[in-house]
């Protein structure tokens, strides 16, 4: 795989392939920028080699249908203010006015796409999109790792229309460091997975279960796991189905010498509320019937700090409860705040954990927060990411 930095850009019409994908308000207004923050060392230094910078994204789900709602045009402006210089934003994504738009610029100016999933093509990967959306580009880079596991116009079919694509700086960032995960793991690496889901997981679970020294797990996954042992978790969310392969993986974990934790003791209560009452369940006790685990508890957060002070790398999905409410917010607190305090390689991917690292406000001492929810699953599981392979 090619990187930015392996080639010339000077003069060049660069395409890049971004992950705006923020969250808005009613009002339109960019509630969250990380991404756009993570994707300036790319732009700025394809600025500082004189580029002719074309900037394409998506945002939302419009269902290939024009919504205004779902615009970039917020985004070309907290770009132009992040950049300290003028973004031109163009309304449509392909056809003749972009292509004059395209060949318009002058090196180090900018020129930002509506958003690409307006056109029923990108989703599709339709050849005739990704034809449309090549003309007149000599350079493509892929900095949008949050979608390179999807095979779209704008991540896989484009590749093979241009005579150059490589990989940006964020998307190289974000391979290095997961590779970090999956390929030459530390001694001491400690595998933290939460989360609502344990099918979520299991993928992960399997893939690292053999490179782990100890996975902790937390969240509403954990009683999927709890209950396989025959422990009874009350109302807690369980998914039945995948009863069987938690018990193989604990069987599994056993045999690999690795320590799979499972919390202990829980933060209940009877419904997911602010002000709602709620139980501590105490080591050893059964959570109520009319209850269900929503947190972990002290005992299980003194057993999860101790292994990540002694963790020399770290990598965290999913947080320990409903972090949200902050009756239930305690162990994710926690866990975040530790992982923070260490000097481990920390490696935090999936929204709500992002989430987690901000609400703690933590997130500057973290080595590396993932862009990419979805994709950094797929990565941390082990498959081939279209959008990475295309550019092989």
């Amino acid at each position: 795989m090619k990187y930015l930095k392996d080639i010339k850009a000077k003069d060049e019409c660069v395409l890049v392939r971004n992950d705006f994908n923020v969250p808005l308000n009613q009002k339109r207004e960019i509630l969250d920028d990380t991404r756009i923050r993570a994707s300036l060392p790319t732009i700025e230094y394809l600025i500082e080699t004189g580029a002719r910078i074309v900037l394409c994204s998506h945002l939302g789900r419009p269902q290939g249908e024009f919504k205004p709602e779902f615009s970039l045009k917020p985004v070309a402006h907290r770009l132009s203010e992040l950049l300290d210089r003028p973004v031109q934003f163009e309304a449509e994504i392909t056809g003749e006015k972009v292509d004059a738009a395209k060949a318009s610029l002058k090196p180090g100016e900018i020129l930002l796409l509506e958003n690409l999933r307006f056109h029923p093509g990108e989703t599709g990967n339709d050849p005739d999109f990704a034809r449309d959306l090549a003309r007149g580009i000599d350079v493509y880079v892929n900095n949008a790792f949050g979608t390179s596991h999807r095979d779209h116009a704008s991540i896989t079919g484009i590749t093979r229309l241009v005579p150059v694509a490589v990989a940006g700086l964020l998307l190289k960032k974000e391979v290095d460091y997961l590779s970090l995960a999956v390929e030459k793991p530390s001694e001491n690496y400690v595998l933290i997975l939460g989360g609502a889901k344990v099918s979520d997981k299991i993928p992960v679970i399997n893939n690292l279960l053999d490179r782990a020294t100890t996975i902790l797990i937390g969240g509403g996954m954990a009683y999927t796991f709890l209950k396989a042992q025959g422990v009874k978790v009350g109302m807690s969310k369980v998914e039945d189905a995948y009863l069987p392969m938690c018990r193989e993986i604990m069987e599994k974990a056993k045999k690999s010498g690795c320590k799979l934790m499972l919390p202990v003791d829980h933060v209940a209560a009877v419904k997911i509320e602010a002000n709602v009452t709620i139980r501590m369940v105490e080591k050893g006790k059964e959570i109520p019937e009319d209850m269900m685990g929503l947190d972990i508890g002290y005992e299980t957060v003194e057993r999860y700090m101790a292994e990540i002070r002694r963790a020399a790398l770290i990598v965290w999905n999913g947080p320990m409860g409903v972090f949200e409410v902050d009756d239930f917010s305690g162990g994710t607190m926690a866990i975040a705040k530790a992982i923070a305090d260490v000097s481990a390689t920390s490696i935090v991917g999936g929204g709500d954990s992002v989430a987690a690292l901000i609400k703690a406000g933590v997130s500057a001492n973290i080595s590396h927060i993932s862009t990419g929810g979805g994709a950094s699953l797929e990565f941390l599981s082990g498959k081939i990411l279209p959008g990475i392979e295309a550019l092989s």
